[in-house]
């Protein structure tokens, strides 16, 4: 066996481009799980997840990091991930990975009392028009968006009143994919987006996410900003529940919290297929995901 864990990343992430403060960072961040993992003993590697000259069997195992291209190339990523499993074990796991893409996972959460933001869920070939969805929810500003989505891929912000001028898009949208209608969070604006990272099951750090002047969305793709956080207890407490009730072994994930508009914590989104979880932040926070990883191993 050539390497007992091997960091997955994308190609265009693998080489670091010194130049650009994007590589740079995603450098960083990966290299402190690199070491972290190096300190357990363990024989580590980084590697592109689609590369077509690697024998995944060289390998006891794989963590998703910087996997970033994977849903703009799912019917490559899906076959990869079916036959990597087959030899190497992966964190997360494979059958959680097909859990977390699509986020019906939201409502199997609220099914377990956890609070997450109001969703309804709109199945692929609905013939009902978007404006008498909108207007059955009695929601005056929603956010529209796939049900498999990131880096908010068509997501759409609208008043009620604006409904008809997305039919078009949301028609095209529909025969396709399923996509999902929400309350639009007015603490977003206002006071950002928490992550809370929650690493073998322990809460280790977070930061707040901000959205530029004017917009909503608060990756950094589209402008926003990120500031480190002191989670309180009952921030902590809530997010670490909220991914105890994940039915699977969860090494890893991103909670994406806020305070809905009743003034409650809620779920936006648990991120566990490879979430940038903000090592830059907590470098200790590699340690304990390798710990985690080593335990495993040796299980």
């Amino acid at each position: 066996m050539q390497y007992d864990v091997i960091v997955l990343t994308d190609h265009e992430l693998l080489q670091l481009n010194d130049a650009d403060w994007y590589s740079r960072q995603v450098h960083t961040e990966d290299g402190l799980v690199l070491q972290a993992l190096e300190r357990q003993g363990l024989k580590v590697g980084r590697k592109d997840w689609a590369d077509p000259d690697f024998d995944w069997a060289d390998c006891r195992s794989a963590v998703f990091r910087t996997t970033w291209d994977y849903y703009h190339r799912f019917s490559e990523f899906a076959p990869w991930l079916a036959r990597a499993s087959e030899t190497t074990r992966l964190f997360n796991e494979a059958a959680l990975v097909h859990w977390n893409i699509d986020k019906h996972y939201l409502g199997a959460l609220a099914e377990k009392d956890v609070n997450i933001v109001p969703t309804v869920y709109i199945e692929r070939g609905d013939s009902r028009s978007l404006a008498h969805i909108v207007a059955e929810t009695g929601w005056q500003d929603v956010i529209l968006k796939p049900v498999v989505s990131g880096a908010a891929r068509h997501t759409y912000r609208f008043t009620a009143t604006a409904s008809e001028q997305y039919e078009c898009v949301f028609g095209e949208l529909i025969e396709q994919e399923a996509l999902m209608l929400q309350p639009f969070q007015r603490n977003i604006q206002e006071s950002g987006e928490l992550s809370l990272m929650i690493i073998d099951g322990k809460y280790t750090h977070a930061i707040r996410k901000t959205a530029k002047a004017g917009d909503f969305r608060v990756q950094d793709d589209h402008g926003g900003s990120v500031h480190q956080y002191d989670a309180s207890a009952d921030e902590i407490l809530f997010a670490e529940a909220a991914v105890a009730a994940v039915p699977f072994d969860v090494l890893y994930a991103r909670v994406d919290l806020i305070r809905d508009n009743d003034g409650q914590l809620a779920i936006m989104e648990l991120e566990m297929i490879e979430p940038e979880l903000f090592f830059r932040f907590n470098p200790p926070a590699a340690d304990t995901l390798a710990a985690g990883i080593a335990r495993r191993l040796h299980a």
